[in-house]
């Protein structure tokens, strides 16, 4: 028998955990990545994997996402918070997500808002282009967990969908859109010079002009079946004659 077989599988010591075993065996042993090896040793003991209990709830059912029909039918909706103050008081960052085509809007906000102007700018920003959504997902953040939006959706016929901490794949997509759009900023910032406010429009137009790996395609792409036209695109010399070589310099 083998001093780990001794120190794990013995009468005297039956099964103890890595630890345990480790800090039994310290005080008289000692060799190259022992607290390593020990670990491996029990993850791979067949008695310990038969006997451990389990200590968690049973996992309910999964309830994955409805099957999406068409654009902008569904979207996503998060905040990016705690950004520097601008001029006209902007600090945060409403972002929303078409679930379909990847598409976003970003809106810039402040962070004492009430429910009422986060309704007002919905129909200013978003239903005036897309139309009332059959779904929303959003989380349960302060902004959107007021009476309000529920009386206002079941009005317009939107069904709320909140998610949780123990379902976080529920709002992942814009959780990825959320960690794209804080690089893109700090990468404008600190390359540029300029408030990260007059970068938003510009990082909006950017990402949903750039390729995505999920859909295969540009979300414009998806959106409007082309990508649009960027100022690299402006080499004809009439298009640089009419906007002037000091404006497209500066846009590329």
């Amino acid at each position: 028998m083998s001093t780990l077989d001794e120190a794990h599988s013995s009468k005297l010591s039956i099964h103890p955990g890595s630890s345990k075993m480790y800090q039994d065996m310290k005080p008289h042993f000692w060799w190259t990545k022992m607290k390593k090896e020990i670990s491996g040793y029990v993850a791979r003991c067949d008695t310990c994997c038969r006997v451990k209990a389990i200590h968690l709830k049973p996992a309910g059912l999964l309830q994955p996402l409805s099957v999406l029909g068409w654009k902008w039918d569904e979207m996503s909706m998060d905040f990016i918070v705690g950004l520097p103050p601008t001029q006209k008081g902007y600090n945060s960052i409403w972002v929303i997500v078409d679930r379909l085509t990847k598409s976003t809007q970003f809106i810039l906000v402040g962070s004492n808002y009430r429910p009422s102007e986060y309704a007002e700018l919905y129909f200013s920003q978003i239903v005036k282009w897309h139309g009332v959504h059959r779904a929303i997902i959003l989380d349960r953040g302060p902004q959107f967990t007021a009476r309000f939006w529920e009386h206002l959706c079941s009005l317009l016929g939107t069904k709320l969908v909140h998610s949780s901490a123990y379902h976080p794949q529920t709002s992942g997509q814009i959780e990825r859109v959320n960690q794209i759009l804080e690089d893109m900023l700090r990468a404008c910032v600190i390359s540029s010079k300029g408030a990260w406010e007059m970068w938003l429009p510009i990082a909006e137009f950017s990402y949903n002009n750039s390729y995505q790996g999920s859909s295969q395609m540009a979300p414009f792409e998806a959106l409007y079946v082309r990508k649009c036209r960027t100022p690299l695109n402006w080499v004809e010399p009439t298009e640089r004659r009419y906007y002037g070589i000091d404006f497209v310099k500066e846009a590329e």
